[in-house]
């Protein structure tokens, strides 16, 4: 259960002594973690790779075909690390659940399922594991799956249809483009990107979602794409890709609302070019915050004040050629990122105190990555 292993190895830095570490523990602490990486990759390479990632050198290796999927562009992995789930960008679109084989080398597919919509492109599950949502972006619809005690996405689909555009070309109709749970569980905010909106869903007693409400309106033409939680604090960041922009807000816990607290760019000054942001991260500590920029080719460093409040620190280049999707390593020492049209996964460290990133020279070729989970 490589979910288990990671936790293990982050836990392993703190050892001063490798004395202190069982038989057990010396052997994850030498085979490092490992990658899963969603990919757009067409043909025979099409589907979900496995890498393993050295936690000392930041070298990626042994790369892996797990699992055959068209477009698995999200991924999410279970707790126990014995399921993944995928969202896949297809017409129509589909979720589908893996189960890993014995020795943890391949995936095996136990269920695909319709997203009730075209073009899904994020997975979420709740805190307690009972719930899927995906988001279709083409469509503008969401869709919230049932799953059982022992992970199973169960047949009984609830859709929502988005309606609604806005001033950009790229706005004609809604573009769901992420659904995340809240941390209490009571809520599913959906991302649309067509409508300038996080919807904020309470999730009933039935596990089903009730009316929506307006969690957030964002500025028209800002294009919000994804949003991350404070590690601690009530806080929310979304990143917009339209705008190119970052927005930081507070959480009501209560009514899931949010409230706008800082607005802040992702380019210089001086860039005219085309930019399309992408995702977005923070650190462990809630000190820094990170956004990608596809077009511009790199990543935006931010501090975060107490109040919430966005300080531009640099924007570094991913060495890579259009950044859809980044992420930390677990114990958030390096910063990892997929460049869908280099093809390629570019790896940086990540500065613990200052929170700025310092390539490493180390990357691997992987076709059209767009995801990373450890």
């Amino acid at each position: 259960m490589f979910i288990i292993l990671s936790m293990l190895v982050v836990g392993c830095k703190n050892q001063p002594k490798k004395a202190n570490l069982t038989a057990d523990q010396q052997e994850i602490e030498k085979e490092g973690l490992k990658l899963l990486v969603g990919t757009f990759a067409e043909g025979e390479e099409q589907g979900i790779y496995q890498l393993d990632f050295n936690t000392e050198t930041g070298e990626l290796s042994n790369r892996r075909h797990v699992a055959k999927e068209n477009k698995p562009g999200y991924l999410y992995l279970s707790k126990d690390g014995e399921r993944v789930y995928s969202s896949n960008g297809t017409k129509p679109g589909s979720v589908s659940a893996f189960q890993w084989n014995k020795d943890k080398t391949a995936l095996t597919r136990v269920a695909n399922l319709p997203s009730k919509g075209d073009g899904a492109c994020y997975v979420g599950v709740s805190p307690d594991e009972n719930l899927l949502a995906a988001a279709n972006y083409s469509s503008g619809s969401i869709v919230l799956y049932p799953i059982d005690k022992k992970g199973v996405v169960l047949d009984a689909p609830q859709g929502i249809q988005h309606s609604g555009s806005g001033p950009h070309p790229n706005q004609n109709s809604a573009h769901a483009h992420c659904v995340q749970f809240s941390k209490n569980g009571k809520f599913l905010y959906a991302v649309d990107l067509g409508i300038d909106q996080v919807l904020t869903y309470p999730i009933n007693s039935e596990k089903k979602l009730a009316k929506a409400e307006v969690g957030l309106q964002l500025d028209p033409g800002d294009g919000p794409r994804h949003l991350v939680f404070h590690p601690t604090e009530n806080k929310v960041f979304v990143i917009n890709e339209l705008s190119s922009t970052v927005v930081s807000a507070s959480v009501d816990q209560e009514t899931g609302v949010f409230t706008k607290i800082d607005k802040k760019s992702t380019l210089p000054d001086d860039y005219q070019e085309f930019n399309a942001c992408a995702d977005i991260h923070i650190s462990k500590d809630g000190k820094f915050l990170y956004a990608s920029n596809r077009g511009h080719n790199s990543i935006a460093v931010y501090s975060v004040s107490e109040s919430g409040n966005l300080k531009l620190l640099t924007i570094e280049s991913v060495q890579g050629d259009w950044p859809r999707n980044f992420t930390l390593s677990p114990d958030g020492r390096y910063l990892l990122v997929a460049n869908q049209k280099s093809n390629s996964i570019t790896v940086f460290k990540v500065d613990q105190k200052t929170g700025l990133l310092e390539f490493t020279g180390n990357e691997i070729a992987v076709s059209q990555p767009v995801c990373l989970k450890f």
